[in-house]
């Protein structure tokens, strides 16, 4: 099988396939400081992954943000998880003050060698920030990324020359070069739970 027969089959989950929740915190609803978000049905996606995570009893990670500034400070309501994130017990927990949830506290990439698993399932916000740089982390260190990207949310952004990207086709770049270079497998949340059920 080549490497992208391999990529295009049918998704398929370890009974030990790792759920990443991150960044799903308070802050972001800071309109007003990110401006316009794509996908309002992101939380409700992450809530069903969570639901059947919980249900086969596969394990769960949270990651959490520190910024020096803006609305995600530490200390600060903004800082605080989500209510249906902060509800469950997650079988680790990660703060983090970089983009990526490889480079936090306790070491994701160390645990998940310790467990002896190869897949993770990445959710969470922002689409082509956090979630797309631990993807590609993930990608590098040999990991079975798998990126449901209805499970996730960006914001408008404004590049260098001053002209602002809306966030759908920021969230649309960001699947396409994680397909097109196989970074990771991007999916829907249906196909998560599907393959979750199986």
């Amino acid at each position: 099988m080549t490497n992208t027969d391999a990529f295009d089959a049918p998704l398929a989950l370890d009974p030990d396939a790792v759920l990443l929740l991150i960044d799903v915190q308070q802050g972001f609803e800071d309109q007003e400081f990110w401006g316009p978000r794509d996908n309002p049905q992101a939380e409700q996606r992450i809530a069903e992954l969570i639901a059947a995570w919980q249900a086969t009893g596969r394990p769960i990670v949270t990651v959490q943000h520190a910024s020096p500034a803006g609305p995600l400070v530490e200390g600060t309501p903004g800082h605080a998880l989500k209510d249906f994130v902060a509800a469950i017990t997650p079988d680790l927990h990660i703060t983090k003050t970089v983009n990526s949830a490889f480079y936090g506290t306790p070491d994701l990439h160390a645990w998940l060698q310790q467990r002896g698993a190869r897949q993770v399932v990445v959710t969470g916000i922002i689409t082509n920030v956090c979630n797309e740089t631990t993807a590609r982390m993930a990608g590098n260190l040999g990991y079975d990324a798998i990126f449901p990207t209805d499970a996730m949310h960006t914001f408008d952004m404004t590049g260098p020359d001053g002209t602002t990207v809306p966030a759908a086709e920021l969230a649309r770049a960001t699947a396409t070069t994680l397909h097109a270079m196989r970074f990771a497998k991007v999916v829907t949340t249906e196909a998560v739970l599907r393959a979750a059920e199986a």
